[in-house]
């Protein structure tokens, strides 16, 4: 029997405190190296639970462009200390470069914190979560509805242009060719969407879901000793936190 990793093998509440506690602590902490930190130890989780390639795939996908935007219209923009460089009629300040590294460190940090959440915490363990510390059926499956309709449109999408790839119709080349090969996948991804919104209505309540009273399961969440022990240990760090920043 292999191994289980154990940072996928933490309870989901956990995995939930680390990610509100960095973020807070992220906007607690003034200097932005704190918030470069945490984009590094990210990578030393998701490199132990062995999903460093999805995260970085994704952290480079969706933070680079806008890191670099941030930080330059920071740096541009905001005026005040000696002028480091000037183009044109545009110059970089002492202040805004300082500027645009506190806020992408936090973005960065912040951002970061969550994607790899979702890259080590499968979306039925977190509902499950959810719904054990409280939060209604209803309510759980709106996340979890909300969580997934991205990416299961994003198959639909793929499984209906390779469709029309068989049919003959060209979906590879330039930007104009792949538009117009998307624009007449729409009404059929639409279509496709609201037929799965019906099917899994009847699913749920073929499975009793709107029906009063306790359910059961055939797979529970247990949390172990080590997932105590991380929550209190990271509650107590951040109250001592918010002592520090009140007291300084």
């Amino acid at each position: 029997m292999a191994k289980q990793n154990f940072i996928l093998c933490l309870h989901p509440n956990t995995k939930l405190v680390f990610t509100f506690f960095v973020t807070i602590s992220v906007l607690l902490i003034p200097t932005f190296w704190y918030g470069y930190g945490i984009f590094i130890v990210c990578v030393l989780i998701a490199l132990g639970a062995r999903v460093l390639k999805e995260f970085l795939s994704f952290a480079v996908k969706a933070l680079l462009l806008l890191l670099v935007l941030v930080f330059f219209i920071q740096a541009f923009f905001t005026p005040g200390g000696t002028v480091l460089h000037t183009i044109g009629f545009l110059s970089i300040h002492e202040n805004g470069v300082e500027s645009g590294l506190n806020m992408t460190s936090r973005i960065l940090g912040i951002s970061s914190v969550f994607l790899l959440f979702f890259r080590i915490t499968s979306m039925k363990d977190t509902v499950q979560a959810l719904e054990n510390m409280g939060l209604p059926s209803m309510a759980s499956f709106v996340v979890l509805s909300t969580l997934q309709i991205i990416p299961e449109m994003k198959k639909q999408a793929q499984v209906i242009m390779d469709a029309q790839k068989t049919r003959g119709v060209e979906t590879e080349g330039n930007i104009i060719t792949r538009a117009k090969a998307f624009i007449p996948t729409l009404s059929p991804l639409i279509l496709s969407s609201l037929a799965a919104t019906e099917e899994r209505a009847v699913t749920l309540e073929a499975r009793a879901f709107s029906v009063k009273g306790k359910k059961t399961r055939l797979y529970e969440l247990k949390k172990k000793r080590i997932d105590v022990v991380l929550q209190i240990i990271m509650g107590i760090l951040l109250i001592g936190l918010i002592v520090w920043r009140i007291v300084v």
